[in-house]
């Protein structure tokens, strides 16, 4: 069983497009695969549930069904940071309680994908964020880089926090957020120079991009 953890190096540089590529690239491989997204903010109501558009797009790329309460643990309204959201409504997030659903969830599959929410600072509570979730649970990370202006220093610090936390990196991906964005190609060399994993993939940008899947290369670089 692998569990790996998806970075971003900000909020909606394509966190959930890359984890359903990922998804459908190993259910095609034949491996059972399902993701996690264990604090979710905005959501909307729907037959009585908070529910999350991230979440429903895993579950549909995933080939594993799980309880909604194990795949997203933490779920609030306001489209705004999860310790700010779990405070409104009263919660706070526990990472032991996201710990033991990410176990629940291993049991179940061959690969989960846990996805972080906003960038890898991101505070889940007053004391907590991100990075020490992806510490608790002790997951490979894989860094999804968006291509636009200042994704150099974005990728670059990010890189160098995990590597502080004494976490592997993996691999990362050039996700293409901003179609203008100038010089792509020399930002995505420079990337590779600096950034001591691979370049797992370049995803295109499009507004279906979530229905596609990484290469086989990439993913198999992923396995154990």
């Amino acid at each position: 069983m692998t569990t790996l953890f998806i970075a971003g190096t900000d909020t909606e540089v394509g966190k959930t497009v890359i984890t359903c590529q990922l998804l459908r690239a190993f259910a095609q491989k034949g491996l059972r695969a399902l993701a996690m997204k264990p604090v979710a903010s905005g959501c909307v109501w729907q037959d009585g549930e908070l529910v999350n558009a991230d979440v429903t797009a895993h579950a549909a790329a995933a080939n594993v069904d799980t309880p909604l309460s194990w795949r997203s643990p933490y779920r609030f309204e306001p489209p705004i940071s999860p310790h700010l959201a779990a405070r409104a409504a009263g919660v706070v997030i526990e990472l032991e309680h996201l710990a033991a659903r990410a176990s629940q969830l291993a049991a179940c599959a061959d690969v989960v994908l846990v996805e972080g929410a906003g960038g890898w600072y991101a505070p889940l509570s007053e004391q907590t964020t991100m990075a020490d979730l992806a510490a608790r649970l002790q997951a490979p990370i894989i860094l999804v880089v968006g291509m636009r202006l200042g994704c150099i220093n974005h990728a670059l610090l990010t890189v160098e926090a995990i590597a502080a936390r004494g976490l592997r990196l993996v691999g990362w991906v050039a996700n293409a957020v901003d179609p203008t964005m100038s010089h792509y190609a020399e930002n995505v060399a420079t990337l590779c120079a600096r950034i001591d994993a691979p370049l797992l993939a370049e995803v295109g940008h499009s507004s279906d991009a979530e229905w596609g899947s990484l290469p086989s290369p990439a993913v198999v670089t992923l396995l154990p």
